[in-house]
C-alpha cells in the first residue's frame, strides 16, 4: 500500500481531487488531501501572514500527526513551490514528488516572479507592504478564473466545470510576492514532472527538464486533475 497525499494548486483545496482519488483508494492505496491556510473550507484563516512556508508546514504536520512514512506528494499548479519546503521539513517521511503542471521555482524567488506575473522588485515591494499590514489580502484568483472560463472554457463538461468554478476561492497575496522557503533545485533530479499541452505553465516545463526531471506529456490543460483525471491516475499508479 501507498501512500499518496495530494496537494492542491491556487485557489482550490482538497476538495479539487474528488474525481482523481478513488482510483487510487480503489486500488488499496491511502490518499491524503490536506488543505492549505487560507483555501477551500480553511478560507476563513486568509490572511497577509500567510505564504508558501505556511503551507508547507501544513502539509508536513499532516504528515506527523497522520503518521505518514513513504509518502508519494503530489503537487498540481501552486504547490510546486510548497512541495520543496515539506521536503526540507520533512524529508524523512517523502519517498517520491510528482508535480503537475506546476510551479517550479528556485530558492529565494517568489512564485509570482517565477511564473512571471511580475518583476522580482515588485513582488518584494507587495511584499514589504503586506508585512506591513497594508494591501489587499488576497489575488481574486477565484474571480479571475471564472472570468477566463467564458472565453476559455477548460477542457471538460460544463457542469465538471460549473463545479470546479463554483467552489474556488481566493488566495492569499503574500504567497505569491514572498520567496519561497525552499528551491526546486534543492530536490535533486529524481523526480516526475506532467506537463500538460494546453497551459501558462510552458515556462515551467523548461525549467523542469533544465534541472534533470522526468517530464512526461499529457494531452489537457492546467485542470486535468478534475477534466481528465484518469491517465494521471493511471500514472501515479504505475509508481507503486
Amino acid at each position: 500500500m501507498a501512500n499518496f497525499v495530494l496537494c492542491h494548486g491556487g485557489g482550490m483545496g482538497g476538495w479539487v481531487w474528488r474525481f482523481l482519488k478513488p482510483s487510487l483508494i480503489e486500488a488499496g492505496h491511502a490518499v491524503y488531501t490536506p488543505t492549505f491556510t487560507g483555501f477551500g473550507e480553511r478560507s476563513h484563516l486568509i490572511s497577509r501572514a500567510v505564504t508558501a512556508a505556511t503551507h508547507a508546514q501544513d502539509v508536513a504536520s499532516v504528515l506527523e500527526y497522520e503518521d505518514i512514512t513513504d509518502a508519494i506528494l503530489v503537487g498540481h499548479s501552486y504547490s510546486g513551490t510548497v512541495l520543496p519546503g515539506v521536503k526540507k521539513l520533512a524529508g524523512d517521511r517523502v519517498k517520491r514528488l510528482v508535480f503537475i503542471d506546476a510551479l517550479v521555482a528556485h530558492e529565494g524567488e517568489a512564485p509570482g516572479v517565477a511564473i512571471g506575473f511580475m518583476p522580482a522588485e515588485q513582488a518584494a515591494g507587495l511584499a514589504a507592504m503586506l508585512a506591513a499590514g497594508e494591501g489587499p489580502v488576497g489575488t481574486d484568483v477565484h474571480k479571475q478564473q471564472r472570468e477566463q472560463a467564458k472565453t476559455e472554457p477548460h477542457r471538460m463538461t460544463r457542469e465538471r466545470e460549473a463545479w470546479l468554478l463554483g467552489l474556488l476561492s481566493d488566495m492569499p497575496l503574500s504567497c505569491m510576492v514572498n520567496p519561497v522557503p525552499a528551491g526546486a533545485e534543492s530536490l535533486g533530479a529524481d523526480i516526475d514532472y506532467l506537463s500538460v499541452t494546453h497551459t501558462i505553465m510552458q515556462p515551467m516545463h523548461a525549467r523542469a527538464r533544465a534541472l534533470g526531471w522526468r517530464v512526461t506529456e499529457f494531452e489537457g490543460d492546467h485542470a486535468i486533475i478534475v477534466g481528465d483525471p484518469e491517465p494521471i491516475a493511471r500514472f501515479l499508479l504505475g509508481l507503486v
